[in-house]
């Protein structure tokens, strides 16, 4: 392998600072070029000035100047500027295509994203055709008029990431250890189940007093508001709470004095004693009545006077 000579540094173009640096100010900003780094041999009579970038973003970044002179030349000229990059400087990433870089915490709501006519997350739809060969559904899940659907690949998908997620599945415990909830998800009165066979995993949150409301949960996630937590600790109610004392006014009612058992009839002194009898007793027979202006004919005949 033959072996290449070094060029030899031409003086004159080495010497020439003054012609590379003003070659640059007038294509560059004011502040942009530092100071003279270095000057190096490029060819026969060819050499290159570097100097520094002082742009902001261009760390590790260089200004170079080529300058070639003429055979018997006395000034060199200049053949070319440019901006290269050091082996310490910040790089743009290799490019990509948008598909790839693209990320979907850059897209807005209002931002459109082009049509993708084959989406491995997708399926083709089915809706009612009244054919009995063409309605025959196996695993499918119904359009319900929509173009297409989830497909196995894309219900996976999403499972895995909401597992993976803030609100994925979490450890139960009585004892209320750090991480752990009383109870899950799938208990909870404020969960609202999706539809199609994700609903096997995952609920919508409905409680506006969780940090989950509105978002996907899993079945085994839990938080503090669950709609039954606590119930176990609550205070239990006390009736006598609800009791009110009036003490400034008495209701007095009459109270039957209760007789005594076994006690016999005790006879008042002027009359005998009633024995007690299962027979009801018997009833006086009323008196005559007498009336007073009664007519003659109806008193008693008078006696005759004897004559003395």
């Amino acid at each position: 392998m033959a072996r290449t000579a070094t060029p030899r540094l031409d003086a004159v173009s080495a010497n020439a600072i003054e012609l590379a640096r003003q070659s640059l100010l007038e294509v560059t900003e004011p502040g942009q070029v530092g100071e003279h780094l270095r000057v190096e041999a490029s060819g026969e009579r060819l050499v290159t000035h570097v100097f520094d970038c002082t742009m902001p973003g261009y760390r590790g970044w260089s200004w170079v100047v080529v300058l070639a002179r003429a055979p018997r030349a006395k000034a060199p000229t200049v053949s070319e500027t440019a901006l290269l990059p050091g082996s310490d400087a910040l790089l743009a990433p290799e490019w990509e295509p948008w598909s790839e870089r693209l990320k979907p915490s850059d897209v807005g709501a209002d931002d459109l994203l082009p049509f993708r006519e084959y989406d491995p997350r997708l399926e083709q739809g089915y809706e009612q055709t009244d054919d009995a060969e063409a309605d025959r559904v196996a695993q499918w899940e119904l359009g319900l008029g929509r173009a297409r659907v989830l497909s196995q690949e894309g219900r996976e998908e999403a499972a895995e990431r909401w597992v993976c997620g803030e609100f994925g599945p979490r450890e139960t415990s009585g004892r209320r250890r750090k991480g752990t909830v009383d109870a899950h998800c799938a208990s909870c009165g404020f969960l609202s189940l999706l539809s199609g066979s994700l609903r096997q995993e995952f609920g919508i949150c409905t409680n506006e007093w969780s940090p989950a409301d509105g978002r996907v949960v899993s079945l085994r996630y839990g938080c503090g508001s669950h709609s039954e937590t606590g119930q176990d600790d609550a205070p239990r109610e006390d009736p006598s709470e609800h009791i009110v004392i009036d003490e400034y006014r008495i209701d007095a009612e009459p109270v039957a004095e209760a007789s005594e058992p076994d006690q016999p009839a005790v006879a008042e002194p002027d009359q005998p004693a009633v024995a007690e009898s299962d027979e009801p007793a018997a009833e006086p027979e009323p008196e005559p009545l007498v009336e007073a202006d009664a007519p003659a004919s109806q008193t008693a005949p008078e006696e005759p006077i004897s004559e003395s």
